[in-house]
Parts: C-alpha cells; sequence; structure tokens
C-alpha cells in the first residue's frame, strides 16, 4: 500500500467510526517549532514513530450551554470513550497493515489528584492538532477549528508510516474577543497584548474541577461554550449569543429563574447535587 492510499485509508476509515475531524502531523514538526519541551513530543515518547493521526469528535454547542450539567458530564464520558475506542482499532488495524502504531489517550491522567501533584499531561493532544492542521491555538489555551471552535475533543495515534501531511493553518481562528477570560468563573485567564495565547492560571481552574467533579457535574468548559469561533453556530442558530453569555452570571444571581436562562436551568438542576464534600479525587 502506497502511503497516498494508506492516507486515504485512514481518513475513510476514521469517517466511518465516527471521526468528525481527522489531521496527519509529521514528527518532525515538534523540533521545526520548538513549542513544546524535547520529553513530551512524540519522538521523545515512542522514537520509532514518523506522522501523529489526530482524530476529533465534536461537543455539540446546546449541551455544552448547558454546563455544568449531568448532561454536559455524560457527552463528556461518552466522547472520550468514543475516542479512545476509534484510536486503539485504528492502531490495531495499521498494525495488521505491517505499519507499526501506538495509541495515546485522550486526556492523559488519571485522576484530579493526580495532576495536584503535577499539573501536566504526559503528552499535548492540542499542539498535535495544531501540527496536524486541524486548527490554532486560543486565547484559553484550547484548539479553535473552523468547524466547532473549540468545542472538539482529540485523541491520537503515533505510527511509523510516513504519511503525506497535513498543512497548518495560517491564519489565526481566535478573534481575541475576550470572552473565554470575561466568563471564566474562576478567572484563569488573563488577555496578553503581546500573543493570541493568554496566561493561564492552571491551579484555579483545577479547583474548579475539583469542585465540580465533587458536584458530579464536570468538566467547567465555560470558555468553550462561550467562543465565538465554529460554523457549528450556524448549524444550531446560536449566533450573536455574545451578550446572552456575558450577562448570565449576573442575570442569575438576581433571578435564578430568569426566563432567557430557563432551558439551560432546568439541566442544571437535576441529577447533580448542590454541595459535595470534596474527597481525593
Amino acid at each position: 500500500m502506497v502511503v497516498q492510499e494508506l492516507k486515504d485509508f485512514i481518513i475513510r476509515y476514521g469517517k466511518e467510526q465516527g471521526a468528525d475531524l481527522i489531521g496527519f502531523a509529521p514528527v518532525g514538526r515538534w523540533e521545526q517549532y520548538n513549542e513544546v519541551p524535547p520529553d513530551f513530543r512524540p519522538q521523545a515518547l515512542w522514537p520509532p514513530a514518523k506522522t501523529v493521526i489526530v482524530l476529533g469528535i465534536a461537543m455539540p454547542l446546546p449541551i455544552v450551554e448547558t454546563t455544568p450539567s449531568v448532561l454536559h458530564t455524560e457527552l463528556y464520558k461518552t466522547v472520550n470513550a468514543e475516542l479512545d475506542r476509534m484510536a486503539v482499532n485504528l492502531m490495531r488495524n495499521l498494525n495488521r497493515l505491517g505499519f507499526a502504531s501506538f495509541f495515546f489517550t485522550r486526556d492523559g491522567y488519571g485522576s484530579l489528584r493526580a495532576l495536584r501533584e503535577k499539573n501536566f499531561a504526559a503528552f499535548s493532544h492540542v499542539m498535535a492538532a495544531k501540527y496536524a492542521g486541524l486548527g490554532t491555538i486560543g486565547v484559553s489555551h484550547c484548539l479553535l477549528t473552523k468547524e466547532f471552535g473549540p468545542r472538539v475533543r482529540l485523541v491520537s495515534v503515533f505510527t511509523q508510516a510516513d504519511i503525506p501531511p497535513d498543512a497548518m493553518l495560517e491564519r489565526e481562528l481566535c478573534i481575541k474577543c475576550g470572552d473565554c477570560a470575561a466568563c471564566c468563573p474562576n478567572a484563569c485567564i488573563a488577555m496578553r497584548p503581546d500573543q493570541v495565547i493568554g496566561d493561564y492560571n492552571k491551579t484555579a481552574c483545577l479547583e474548579k474541577a475539583e469542585e465540580l467533579t465533587a458536584r458530579r457535574c464536570y468538566p467547567c468548559g465555560v470558555c468553550i461554550k462561550v467562543c465565538p469561533v465554529g460554523l457549528d453556530r450556524r448549524l444550531y442558530k446560536q449566533k450573536g449569543m455574545r451578550k446572552k453569555y456575558l450577562k448570565e452570571k449576573e442575570a442569575l444571581l438576581r433571578d435564578g429563574n430568569h426566563p432567557e436562562y430557563r432551558p439551560w436551568q432546568h439541566v442544571r438542576a437535576y441529577g447533580v447535587v448542590k454541595e459535595a464534600v470534596k474527597k481525593n479525587m
């Protein structure tokens, strides 16, 4: 099988398995751009790797908008499981074809307690997706895609096959509107005048994640919800939502049953506890 036929097979297989996005990054891009520490690059994790295949599944906007909710939690868990299933099966198929491959799970940490001890993952799917041409990185440190903005989950497969790469996006997708920083419930994101990517307080973000996990309505995802980038807003007819997002917190403090937010509040009101004792997570 020639390399272009292999790429076509992977794209076809990924779409059949349910991937919404598929991209291909040569491992040399990690060294070329020198944005990721050497120990976190695919060559360090698995030296035979020549290509990283990135698969993405969209997180539907109407569900993300209900965050924090059990509905959002179940979507998150389901999409994560689907990503791992797709990646494992793609890896197995490539191995059967004679192309040694290696799978890296979508999150890369086992608990929030592990993040307390070391707030890093061994591999960044966000950077892999950027190098695979799927998007650019926004103020919030999330990958932004043309199709779904940041509302997409990612997983990666390393392979020894030297597959033709996809071109990286030349234009930044982030418009620096600042909505992710303005709406973040723990003020984890700060805009920077000198670059697109903002300053990010990982500890404050982790504290919010611990709170929501204790209540069984994780993840937070507010920065993902409010981002205006993505063609999915046309699909769901959710353009021009900025004012609604920006005033949500204040409006609900005044009236928890505010009619404009009643559908979201209805979903949030069921299936989770209001408060929970924090345990080692």
